[in-house]
């Protein structure tokens, strides 16, 4: 019985060495690296910047300027409530002393300045699958913005999710840091709608449902489910005749720049925070968004919840 409870101890602690080095944060790039400072183009960092959705959530709340990015926007969740962080570039408060690998490295990677896991709440995930020079270029264009004092607060997450070493494990699951290939047999248009999509517009984060641990469904990839919180539901994207089925490219293309649907209705809820991102796009852009979007195939909608 010794023998055997010594074996198990044993082995768990094997388990756990092996866990802890799993586990370990893993940047793309070498911290602080100098070699990704030249060439960086702040116009085309706007464009990263509008795609991305920045200030949806690092726009300082309770004021109009959306290029105020003190952070502090309240992101609920089942796991607790997470604030997203000043990414102006105060030197102190916000990432005034990032290198354009640090951003990098967060955006690919879900690994901070300091190597912690972040949080899946910044969708790293998806941002994984952005060039590093489009990474590159929005780090310009945040450092030719207004400095922003103030941190925001501290996330309120339970255990043992709070555990930041933990995520490496979450990772192993349900983070894929593959570029995006070119379609060879599709045009141009469709091949930039879906960089935007499934990189930098992180589509699928929010019309998409979740498992218990947080991570995407695919079978329910882009076919709506519960939003963060859990009170609200978000839509069917796909061609699925409880999707959007019935919307044309162009009326994509025209609700993604005015927030007008197809049936004289409007977007409401979070949403309007990405229209008015996208309506900082070009057209094109847009179009191309649009027609990725309308070659979804279709896909039944996760099931509701019953009403209590």
């Amino acid at each position: 019985m010794r023998k055997f409870i010594a074996f198990c101890i044993g082995l768990g602690l094997v388990g756990a060495v092996i866990g802890w080095f799993v586990s370990a944060p893993s940047p793309v790039v070498a911290a602080g690296s100098e070699s990704l400072e030249q060439g960086g183009d702040a116009a085309r960092g706007k464009l990263v910047f509008n795609a991305g959705g920045c200030a949806s959530c690092h726009a300082t709340p309770e004021q109009e300027d959306r290029l105020k990015l003190g952070g502090g926007y309240e992101l609920k969740s089942p796991f607790g409530s997470f604030f997203a962080p000043n990414i102006s570039p105060h030197p102190a408060d916000g990432i005034g002393k990032w290198k354009v690998a640090d951003l990098v490295n967060a955006m690919q990677a879900g690994v901070s300045p300091s190597g912690e896991h972040y949080f899946p709440a910044f969708p790293f995930t998806t941002y994984a699958h952005a060039k590093i020079e489009d990474i590159r270029d929005l780090m310009f264009y945040l450092r030719a913005l207004e400095p922003v004092a103030g941190k925001a607060k501290a996330h309120t997450v339970g255990f043992p999710f709070n555990i930041r070493r933990g995520l490496g494990m979450w990772k192993l699951l349900n983070h894929d840091r593959a570029p995006i290939v070119a379609d060879p047999s599709k045009d141009a248009a469709w091949n930039r709608g879906r960089y935007l999509v499934e990189s930098l517009g992180h589509c699928a984060e929010c019309h998409s449902a979740r498992d218990f641990m947080g991570g995407i469904i695919g079978k329910y990839k882009f076919a709506g489910g519960p939003d963060a919180e859990g009170k609200d539901w978000v839509p069917n994207i796909t061609q699925h005749k409880d999707g959007i089925a019935d919307w044309s490219v162009k009326d994509i293309a025209y609700m993604l720049k005015t927030g007008d649907t197809p049936d004289g209705d409007s977007v409401g809820g979070e949403m309007n925070k990405v229209v008015k991102n996208m309506a900082e796009l070009n057209d094109s852009d847009r179009d191309a968004i649009a027609a990725y979007v309308k070659s979804f195939p279709a896909k039944e909608s996760p099931p509701k919840p019953e009403k209590k």
